[in-house]
């Protein structure tokens, strides 16, 4: 067998809103090279027909992106699908509903493994076993000790407790979970359950939280939440996320906030102190999310490595009995 035969071939499909395409396909390419070490790695992308794009959105999906309509003729051996902005309640009437349902039926039959993340966990394990999501008293953003609760391949080597950020408005009863056979791995105090699995034809992976994000993913989403504020799309100023900035950014996080309130316009956003924030920053969950996702690869390889070992082992097994 030639090399490029073991070689693992995942397909992205980002949901992610239009600003964020191009960080979240960084992250996850960035995550995955840190985990692959010395094994071959190749990262396709793919867009789920039905996420309404802006015109600049559709621009870069057309010129880097395949359809989900196309992943049969891709070879993939596994998928990584990433959330999307919601835009109603009930996620069966987003207007990707459909597709995605058509998605988690695919990947079942066709992958050896897929990762199911934050939105896209919630809307999976609604199709596949009827779960809903329940909405949270308020957002659940920062980061957050997370402890792990099972032994499994994917927790091999992850310390007991260690950090993940969050950013969701919505979660999973664990009860819920543990009732239709899901397997949970990590949960935290404060967040609930993390990450927890399903084996079927097909090993899901779900994450409630974001393994995948750097370091300043958080600030970025915090601005955004922030300007969300100032053009009056919500009437609460969005608190500060959990966790992540030290002490010394107090007096800067209360300065914005009562610029905010004083100069309710969004050019009031030129005052964020961006810079200075980040350069306070430490990605504390980044060991933990490759550890996590170098074993990820590893199963792959191997289920990948015997499917395509099976036809040689049984020729040489008939040549001995012959």
């Amino acid at each position: 067998m030639r090399q490029s035969e073991y070689s693992i071939r995942i397909g992205l499909v980002n949901n992610m809103p239009d600003a964020a395409l191009e960080a979240t396909e960084q992250q996850f390419a960035g995550l995955l090279g840190a985990a692959a070490e010395d094994m071959p790695v190749q990262l396709s992308l793919f867009a789920l027909p039905g996420v309404p794009r802006s015109e600049e959105g559709k621009r870069r999906i057309d010129g880097l992106y395949c359809s989900t309509d196309t992943l049969g003729e891709a070879a993939v051996d596994a998928l990584i699908v990433t959330g999307a902005e919601p835009l109603c309640p009930n996620l069966k009437d987003e207007p990707y509903w459909n597709g995605f349902a058509r998605l988690v039926d695919w990947a079942e039959e066709n992958t050896y493994s897929a990762i199911w993340s934050c939105l896209a966990a919630h809307a999976a394990v609604l199709h596949t076993d009827g779960i809903p999501r329940q909405r949270l008293s308020e957002k659940l953003f920062g980061v957050f000790e997370s402890e792990t609760v099972a032994e499994h391949y994917l927790t091999s080597g992850l310390p007991g407790r260690h950090w993940m950020p969050h950013s969701r408005w919505n979660g999973i009863a664990e009860e819920a979970l543990t009732a239709r056979g899901y397997r949970i791995l990590t949960r935290a105090e404060d967040a609930g359950v993390d990450t927890f699995i399903r084996k079927g034809q097909s090993q899901f992976v779900f994450f409630q939280g974001h393994p995948e994000y750097e370091a300043a993913t958080l600030l970025r989403e915090y601005r955004r939440d922030i300007r969300r504020f100032l053009r009056r799309e919500t009437e609460a100023y969005p608190a500060a996320p959990r966790a992540y900035f030290d002490e010394n950014c107090a007096a800067l996080l209360a300065g914005m906030k009562r610029k905010a309130h004083l100069n309710r316009e969004e050019e009031a956003l030129a005052d964020f102190p961006s810079g200075a924030l980040a350069s306070t920053l430490s990605n504390s969950w980044r060991s933990s999310a490759v550890s996590v996702y170098r074993n990820w690869l590893s199963y792959l390889s191997a289920q990948k490595y015997q499917r395509l070992r099976a036809p040689y082992v049984a020729e040489a097994a008939l040549r001995e009995s012959a």
